[in-house]
């Protein structure tokens, strides 16, 4: 079984477990929070487990930061939402594993009963391709959105739009790498050692 929970990126000269989103629950050691290997200038991440994180964190983060951040909403390390935020308020947001959130993202018809049957039908694999069609129509502005980010985080790399694109398209089986490999590509220093196996 995968990770679902939560990474959150980003940069601090104070650990990021003393963020007030996570330290108004920290009463001594957490299993619950964990932190990865820090990229060079302060970037850190933390990856906590179901439940800790809610929405309105992310704007939290940031404020007490005064530097942009984002977060991977994980379930079950196939497939993730990605938000970031800058500190002018703008957010972006992108899928990783594409197909895992298509069929995460198509809807059931009002007429079915029974889901798994309606999952082993043609109608079913046309609905995950329709909606995976959506998605990777998205890819070019999700790119884009996250460039400008980056940018405004301060990465001074030559980020190319069509490498991003591609990773936004790729398939992982942890998509914690995706996470990962998508800091590196959009210019973050990269940490002495990889993300740690979920």
């Amino acid at each position: 079984m995968g990770f679902s929970g939560h990474l959150v990126f980003a940069r601090s000269e104070r650990p990021l477990l003393e963020a007030p989103l996570v330290g108004s629950t920290n009463q001594g050691p957490r299993n619950d929070v964990h932190e990865w290997q820090p990229r060079p200038g302060g970037w850190q991440t933390l990856q906590l487990e179901q439940g800790i994180w809610e929405d309105e964190y992310l704007s939290t983060l940031v404020e007490w930061t005064g530097a942009p951040a984002c977060v991977a909403d994980v379930s079950d390390s196939s497939v993730a939402l990605v938000t970031g935020l800058d500190t002018n308020g703008r957010c972006w947001q992108a899928w990783l594993n594409l197909d895992n959130a298509a069929a995460l993202l198509v809807e059931d018809p009002e007429d079915v009963d029974d889901v798994s049957l309606w999952m082993a039908t043609p109608e079913f694999d046309e609905a995950i391709g329709h909606k995976r069609a959506e998605l990777d129509a998205e890819v070019p502005a999700d790119a884009e959105g996250a460039l400008v980010w980056a940018s405004a985080a301060g990465v001074q790399a030559a980020a190319q739009q069509s490498r991003i694109e591609g990773l936004l398209r790729a398939r992982e089986a942890f998509v914690e790498e995706l996470f990962d490999a998508l800091l590196d590509e959009l210019g973050f220093p990269e940490a002495a050692h990889s993300a740690p196996q979920p």
